[in-house]
């Protein structure tokens, strides 16, 4: 059944792999765009798991799932985007059948787990500042659930396609390979249902919920007005815009492919022009490197240890970070509860 998977509608995927859908120069940019991604990720999510390992003042709960984030995200820039850079250079798929579906399972297989991990970081998130000192805590073994779930799920639902219970093809330009969101056979259709509504819709709403609730509690912090000299509002200020940052970078990169390959299944006559139906590709894959950035690095604390180990030892935020860990502001939370918005929101 496996060698079936492997071989089977090959050629229907692969009679086009030939097909030039762009000019040489065109295949170029596109390599060099994954190429700087996948490069810069590499190098952003390697140092994450070294800084993070090498300073023990980092290895809090969420260090866990952000360690894992980066795990993914190297996963995916190196299995990936440097084969679909070489590809794109070359202008057309060149590692075969049984490269295409190994690439397909490793890609899928590391981003839905990078999901779901995005997904553990927004509860996290809402359970620390929504119940600061309450009953429901994150601790360290909750931490380690959510990682051991998040790549158990996404073993579960990516390996069904290697014995013949759906199948990866060629997608775009015909230089990666991803799920067959394509084909109208029943057995691949019940498969891709399933997968899109348990590895995309669970995780998005999960990730929506999350942060439209913590959103909530922190504009209800600051209509209290019982911060000192005003500080709440700059610390709500900041938080929020950091937690918009994370919602729009997850819609920008996750939601176009997303929504592709559900307009896909819900009509099977839909035409995407190969080059348009890229750019969801793409973007999706450009996450292993937004994903270090905004969950990491505009973290004070992780950039306090960071920045110094890249630049040997200066750091030019130093100023910033030790004047921010002077600041005390005390707010009222609902239920009497009392917090500090930047310790009980600080990863």
């Amino acid at each position: 059944m496996e060698t079936d998977a492997l071989q089977g509608n090959s050629s229907s995927s692969h009679s086009s792999v030939n097909t030039k859908f762009l000019s040489q120069t065109g295949y170029t940019v596109l390599a060099i765009i994954m190429g700087v991604f996948s490069v810069a990720g590499i190098i952003l999510n390697v140092l994450v798991i070294v800084v993070t390992v090498k300073y023990r003042q980092l290895r809090q709960p969420l260090s866990y799932a952000l360690v894992n984030l980066a795990i993914c995200d190297l996963g995916c820039a190196v299995f990936g985007g440097l084969p679909t850079t070489v590809t794109s250079a070359m202008g057309y798929f060149s590692l075969g059948r049984v490269g295409c579906v190994l690439e397909g399972f490793a890609v899928s297989f590391f981003g839905i787990a990078s999901l779901c991990t995005v997904g553990v970081i927004s509860v996290e998130r809402y359970i620390v500042v929504c119940y600061p000192m309450g009953a429901v805590l994150f601790q360290t073994r909750h931490a380690v659930a959510g990682v051991v779930l998040s790549w158990v799920w996404s073993f579960v639902w990516n390996t069904p396609p290697l014995f013949g219970w759906g199948s990866y093809e060629l997608e775009g330009v015909k230089t990666s390979c991803a799920p067959n969101w394509y084909s109208r056979d029943v057995g691949n259709m019940s498969y891709i249902i399933i997968y899109f509504c348990l590895c995309f819709a669970v995780p998005f709403s999960i990730i929506m919920v999350s942060y439209s609730r913590l959103l909530w509690t922190l504009r209800q912090v600051t209509k209290l007005q019982v911060s000192e000299a005003g500080s709440t509002n700059r610390v709500e200020a900041q938080v929020a815009r950091m937690v918009v940052v994370m919602v729009l970078a997850f819609l920008v990169t996750w939601l176009p492919y997303a929504g592709m390959a559900l307009a896909v299944i819900i009509d099977p006559s839909l035409y995407i022009d190969p080059v348009i139906a890229t750019i969801p590709v793409y973007l999706a894959k450009s996450s292993t490197l937004y994903n270090p950035i905004i969950y990491v690095f505009m973290n004070r604390q992780f950039r306090g240890y960071a920045v110094p180990t890249v630049l040997c030892g200066w750091n030019p935020w130093a100023s910033d970070a030790q004047m921010s860990e002077g600041e005390t502001t005390v707010v009222t939370l609902n239920k009497g509860q009392k917090v500090s918005p930047k310790e009980s929101l600080k990863e």
